[in-house]
Order: structure tokens, then C-alpha cells, then sequence
């Protein structure tokens, strides 16, 4: 069954503080969205659809080449958002997955498992859910006595009952085509004057339907950034998770915790890096060579078998067994 994926990428983002779109803003050298639209590539060949709003000019310079746009004129919700892409997707495939750029930690085996659910069943969605403390201002989780999905109930207009629950939602779905379409036109304005796709929760229910929810194990996966706090936790994750990418590929690290990689860097087996180095751009680096301390490589190919100690190397290509120190 085919999917076509909707990438929400219209909100403001007036908790960033920056004339910059939220989902521009990198983490690791990339900006925000392309990390979503990495993994959806990896789950589904159809090309996405981006909706863009606020800095819409600068939205679809950023993604050109990679996905279609849909442009939502008046930030009226998220469901209005993603009836922005109707005419785009619409026929296209059985199956709406939508998802949002403000996620770059998302990985795709999460986003399959969600997709995969919903192909083989019967239900008119399934949406990602996680069990967390912290509710982060999610909304709550309601479930029927089968288990199936009975309300988001958001957090300012949930009970002190409806407060203790631990389940959230994440925000990713994935939708019957067909009855999205239909449903999204009876989505009632909210006392907020906007359109909120949850509501097509009640809606499924109403229409004697089944919402289903595949579970979060992995929490940082579940960040969304709407600060720069947000931004320095999704940069910590996405750090982490380079490191220890080239250390199983054979790269050591003699600290982690203060050794930054670009995600385009490219790294050979038997290359040491020691603590404060930083490593940028479009670099490569041969095998056996030790990088560090307190040292800076950027835009740069270094041979095989160098040394570059408190020193930084930028645009340059060296030569096998060089060596540079400050």
C-alpha cells in the first residue's frame, strides 16, 4: 500500500526568537527539516509535500528539489495545515502519513512501525504515542476498553483524571486517504480560532471507526523544538548519535562529550580523535590519522597517517603523514 508523506513546516515559531523559520535552524550542520525528510525517504518513495506558512520564501528554497510545496495562507491549525496538501496528495496513495519538521530526531524505523500498523489494519489511522512524566504540554492519551484510541484531550482543558495519564501524544499519523479527506472538512473551528487535526480522534469514534497507537519506547526520539533550549537538547541527541555511529565504524574517541562531527563528514577506519576537536563541513579523513586536542578541521581532506594538534586546518588538502602543530 502506498504512502505519501505531508510534512508540517508552516508555524511560527515565536518562542525561537529569530527572524529565521524554526524548522531552518540546524542541529549538527543540516537544518531542522531535512532531517524528517531524510527518514521519511527511507519508509516511502513518494515525494513529500511541505507545508509551508511563515518564511514560506525561505521553507522552499531550503527543500527545493526534495518535495513538493503547499503554502497555508492563515496559520488556522494543524489540520487546516494538512488540508493545504489536499490538492497535491489527494489520489495519490492509500495511505496520509503526517508528520512534523520540528522533529529532527526522529528515526525512520519508528515512523515504518507506525505506517506498517496502519496497512495492516482496518483502522482509519494510527498515531504515535509515548508514556512519559513529563507530559511536555502533550495531550493526554484516552483509551477505550479495547485498547483503540477514544480522545486527545489537550492539557489545558484536561480533568485532574485526565491529567494523571502518563500516555501522550507524540504527533505522527498515519491516515486512510480517503477518509482523512472526507473527515477534515467537519472539523469544527476551536474556541481558539483554529483547526486541530486531534479532532479527528473524536470524529473516528463518532463515525464508529478505530484510531490505534504505536508506543515511544525511545523518548529523546519524541523532542520537538519550540525553544533554543530545545534546539541545544536536539544537537546533544543528534551528537551522540554521530559519535557513536563512527565509533562501531572504527573511529576512536577518547571523549565523546567534547568531540563535535558534521553530519558530512567522512571518516576512514584507525583515525583517532582526541577531546575538544571539531570537525565541520565537507571533510574527509584518512585512516591512521590522530586529530587533537583542541583542534579544528573544516572543509578539508586530510591524508593518511597525519598529526594536527592544537592547530586549525580549513580548505586545505595535506598530504599523507603530515603534520601540523600548534
Amino acid at each position: 500500500m502506498s504512502i505519501i508523506p505531508i510534512i508540517l513546516a508552516a508555524g511560527q515559531g515565536t518562542r525561537m526568537k529569530s527572524a529565521t523559520p524554526k524548522v531552518l535552524h540546524p542541529v549538527m550542520g543540516k537544518p531542522m527539516i531535512d532531517y524528517i525528510l531524510d527518514e521519511v525517504a527511507k519508509v516511502t518513495s513518494l515525494r513529500p509535500i511541505v507545508v509551508a506558512g511563515h518564511g514560506a520564501d525561505q521553507v522552499i528554497r531550503a527543500v527545493e528539489g526534495r518535495a513538493d510545496i503547499a503554502v497555508q495562507q492563515e496559520q488556522l491549525g494543524t489540520a487546516n495545515a494538512v488540508a493545504a496538501a489536499e490538492k497535491d496528495a489527494k489520489g495519490r496513495a492509500e495511505n496520509v502519513l503526517v508528520a512534523y519538521a520540528d522533529m529532527p530526531c526522529l528515526r525512520a524505523e519508528t515512523i515504518r512501525r507506525v505506517c506498517d500498523l496502519q496497512q495492516q489494519s482496518a483502522a482509519v489511522f494510527t498515531m504515535l504515542t509515548i508514556i512519559q512524566e513529563d507530559s511536555h504540554g502533550f495531550g493526554r492519551i484516552v483509551r477505550n476498553a479495547d485498547g483503540s484510541v477514544a480522545a486527545i484531550v489537550e492539557e489545558a482543558q484536561a480533568s485532574p483524571q485526565q491529567l494523571a495519564i502518563k500516555e501522550c501524544n507524540v504527533g505522527l499519523y498515519c491516515f486512510q486517504s480517503e477518509w482523512l479527506w472526507e473527515s477534515l472538512r467537519r472539523v469544527t473551528l476551536s474556541p481558539k480560532g483554529e483547526y486541530y487535526l486531534t479532532d479527528l480522534v473524536e470524529l473516528a469514534n463518532r463515525d464508529g471507526k478505530t484510531v490505534q497507537a504505536v508506543v515511544l519506547e525511545d523518548r529523546e526520539e519524541a523532542l520537538g523544538v519550540n525553544t533554543r533550549v530545545h534546539l541545544s537538547e536536539a544537537e546533544a541527541i543528534m551528537r551522540k548519535r554521530v559519535n557513536t555511529y563512527w565509533m562501531t565504524e572504527g573511529v576512536t574517541m577518547i571523549d565523546p562529550l567534547t568531540t563535535y562531527i558534521d553530519h558530512s563528514v567522512r571518516l576512514e577506519r584507525d583515525v583517532t580523535l582526541y577531546p575538544d576537536t571539531w570537525i565541520s563541513g565537507e571533510t574527509v579523513i584518512r585512516s591512521g590519522s590522530r586529530i587533537g586536542p583542541c583542534a579544528l578541521i573544516e572543509n578539508s581532506t586530510i591524508g593518511r597517517d597525519c598529526v594536527i594538534c592544537r592547530a586549525a586546518v580549513r580548505n586545505r588538502q595535506l598530504e599523507d603523514h603530515t603534520e601540523i602543530t600548534g
